[in-house]
């Protein structure tokens, strides 16, 4: 129908019930979880460097704590942990994933925990700061439930991958999360295309960023499986909760302002939507069966180590 016939119709209708309502308007929130998570995470580590009261526990084998006129909030020392932060047994006290204890001692928990862990100052910076640029403008377009879902259930995806494949590794951060936010902002572009301008160039902006992180999580020492799982995991949540109804989006300029259109799911939509609730049931059954009948992930996949670390003359990928 074309705006002339919209407008007359809406001209013939003013003060009647219309036969084009609108059942959902775009919406900007106030984005206050994902603040209310970095508080949490910088919180934390606060919490783990009282803790961790590096001049009372260090024994001074490595050297001596940095920054020690912050007594006992101290960095433990740079040739022990570069990134300035705790050792390495005050993380694994504090819920760093270590897939002995999840299996064998039945603390899952830490899936959960080290989520909210960092190795040090460093580490939790760089992490924060990408976890604002990218979060706030997610949860100021869908809203706090939607956006934190997608934060808690990508990092707990990440920790599951990670946990499969890394099982002799301590891992801590809120990268799995951070990557799901990455993977939603992918999928959310994909689902909802035909509302967007300038479509090619922020698919390959988004691509070429993607590619360098997870690229830079083949070096030592970086849970590359915990990129990778919360990154999977996001796409397909975005799938699930980021769609946006399409028919309206772009003739709704055109039309006069008594006239309301009745917004609309594409068939596209619903596919992907079904397939990408198929497949995070599916693959986090089977991952969590897996981890806790203590399977080794690189027993049924044989190159699959190569994602998390490329040994080269510089490195080795056995942690020395």
């Amino acid at each position: 129908m074309s705006g002339e016939d919209l407008e007359s119709r809406g001209a013939k209708n003013r003060g009647i019930n219309s036969s084009y309502v609108i059942e959902e308007r775009e919406t900007q929130w106030t984005s206050w979880l994902i603040p209310m998570f970095v508080v949490a995470n910088v919180a934390m580590f606060v919490v783990v460097m009282y803790i961790n009261n590096c001049p009372k526990h260090n024994s001074g084998a490595e050297g001596k704590c940095v920054a020690r006129f912050l007594g006992r909030f101290s960095f433990q020392p740079l040739r022990e942990n570069p990134l300035f932060g705790p050792s390495l047994s005050t993380l694994k006290k504090l819920g760093a994933l270590q897939w002995n204890k999840v299996v064998h001692k039945h603390q899952g928990w830490r899936l959960i925990s080290c989520i909210w862990l960092h190795a040090g100052l460093v580490h939790l910076v760089t992490n924060m700061l990408s976890v604002v640029l990218i979060g706030i403008r997610l949860e100021q377009q869908f809203g706090f439930v939607r956006i934190g879902i997608i934060y808690l259930v990508s990092g707990f995806g990440g920790s599951v991958l990670s946990a499969l494949f890394l099982q002799n590794s301590v891992s801590v951060g809120a990268s799995g999360a951070l990557f799901g936010l990455l993977g939603a902002m992918l999928s959310e572009l994909i689902t909802n295309w035909n509302i967007y301008t300038s479509k090619a160039a922020a698919l390959i902006t988004l691509v070429v960023i993607v590619v360098i992180n997870l690229a830079v999580g083949i070096l030592p020492f970086v849970d590359n499986f915990a990129h990778i799982g919360g990154f999977l995991t996001g796409i397909l949540l975005g799938f699930v909760l980021l769609p946006r109804p399409q028919f309206g989006w772009i003739e709704r300029r055109n039309m006069p302002a008594d006239v309301r259109v009745k917004y609309k799911y594409k068939a596209y939509q619903y596919v992907l939507w079904l397939i990408s609730l198929s497949l995070l049931i599916a693959g986090f059954t089977v991952g969590l069966v897996m981890l806790f009948q203590g399977e080794n992930g690189n027993e049924h996949c044989s190159w699959c180590h190569y994602l998390n670390c490329v040994p080269t003359s510089k490195w080795k990928c056995d942690g020395t």
